[in-house]
């Protein structure tokens, strides 16, 4: 018997919403104790051995979160409490730099940190254009192009989405905005060591990495900062969000959780070393889970992108025709998994990344995000498939008799 939260004990859960968080690695794990113990300096100390071992290890997983996306030196790296801090930081950041005023191009399937950014900005007399996508998730390239204008500050398109798993064609939409010289940036939470990513093959200028979506610890992240502009070559400034003590070359201020960058660069390090036989593994887990539902029941609708064509190996968000997902998953409680985005959970609203792909409500509703990640193996996929599909059937049974 497997502990739950909150001290309450009861049969062991199979986890499958590895989008909205996933699990320390082992490693990542022992890398971070000593940081917490006999490490345990402030890295800002430069006075004692205590300071210098701490803002070593501070500067290894800098060098680690650099490498792992090919920024060209790893002070272009700035460590933050997550991605949204550091969405936040980019988008707010470089409406400031520029005065304050502007236009701001996005993408209606962006996470909530991006969309919600840009809606405060809008309060503050920004002009946001928030782009369509196809039945897919996808955005153009053509249509981000379309969208910059004289006074555009800055692009944001998200590296994967976090519900449907669409990966957008990014080097095209870097093209774009580096003939317009438009700064680019792109939330990249679900990416980093799930797909190839290089900032300057793909041509992003700011890149948001979380560290709880690759194994590693919750509350630290990290924002890349391209020193200058890739056609001006002017140098990139962000004004910061909050002032005090100068860390992180003024841009995040306060004490640097040692502990928990180690954890990021260690994390970041594994993720890019195994990725490619990773996403093999679970892309064919993934399908493997879908043929059998799709076996088991009629109307099994596939949402976003199909396997292999622009998509995250470990993501399945799939439809049941005649099933209210909400109503699926309060029946199995042995599996953990998500309607949407775990950010907007505690929102009644459908989702509105399958609402921007022009899904109809009923499908909208029936959706069921999967994610799959490293402790998922071919038992838990064979278990999954045989629970919903008999809770499906449960369900539509009982809706006919009613």
């Amino acid at each position: 018997m497997a502990p739950r939260p909150g001290g309450e004990r009861g049969p062991s859960v199979i986890y499958l919403d590895h989008h909205a968080t996933t699990p320390v690695d082992p490693r990542v794990l022992d890398a971070m104790l000593p940081y917490f113990r006999e490490d345990f300096g402030n890295a800002s100390s430069r006075t004692h051995r205590y300071g210098w071992r701490a803002e070593a290890a501070v500067d290894m997983a800098r060098e680690a979160v650099a490498a792992a996306i090919g920024a060209a030196e790893p002070r272009e790296v700035i460590f933050t409490s997550g991605a949204t801090e550091s969405d936040n930081l980019a988008l707010q950041g470089a409406f400031a730099a520029a005065g304050g005023a502007g236009h701001i191009v996005t993408v209606a399937t962006e996470h909530p940190a991006v969309l919600e950014c840009c809606a405060a900005l809008e309060r503050r007399g920004a002009r946001v254009t928030r782009l369509g996508v196809d039945a897919h998730g996808f955005v153009a390239p053509d249509a981000v192009g379309e969208a910059i204008c004289a006074d555009t500050v800055l692009v944001s398109v998200m590296a994967a989405n976090s519900e449907i798993g669409t990966v957008p064609d990014l080097a095209g939409i870097g093209r774009v905005t580096a003939e317009r010289g438009v700064l680019f940036h792109s939330d990249a939470a679900q990416a980093i060591g799930k797909i190839p990513f290089d900032v300057d093959a793909i041509g992003v200028d700011l890149v948001s990495v979380s560290g709880h979506k690759l194994y590693g610890p919750k509350g630290v992240g990290a924002l890349y900062v391209r020193r200058r502009r890739r056609a001006s070559r002017e140098r990139i400034r962000l004004e910061p969000l909050q002032f005090g003590g100068g860390h992180e070359w003024g841009m995040r201020p306060g004490t640097v959780p040692v502990p928990l960058v180690v954890g990021l660069g260690r994390a970041v390090e594994l993720a890019v070393s195994g990725r490619e036989p990773e996403a093999k593994r679970i892309g064919a887990l993934r399908d493997a889970l879908f043929a059998a539902l799709a076996q088991r029941l009629d109307g099994v609708a596939w949402n976003g992108p199909p396997a292999g064509e622009g998509r995250l190996a470990g993501n399945l968000n799939l439809s049941i025709e005649g099933v209210e997902a909400d109503a699926l998953i309060a029946g199995l409680p042995e599996l953990a998994l998500s309607t949407g985005s775990a950010c907007a959970s505690a929102k009644p609203e459908v989702s509105h990344v399958l609402r921007a792909c022009g899904l109809p409500e009923a499908r909208i509703r029936g959706a069921l995000r999967i994610g799959l990640g490293r402790d998922t193996d071919e038992a838990s996929i064979a278990f999954a498939a045989d629970r919903i599909g008999a809770e499906a059937a449960r369900l539509r049974g009982a809706a006919a008799r009613s």
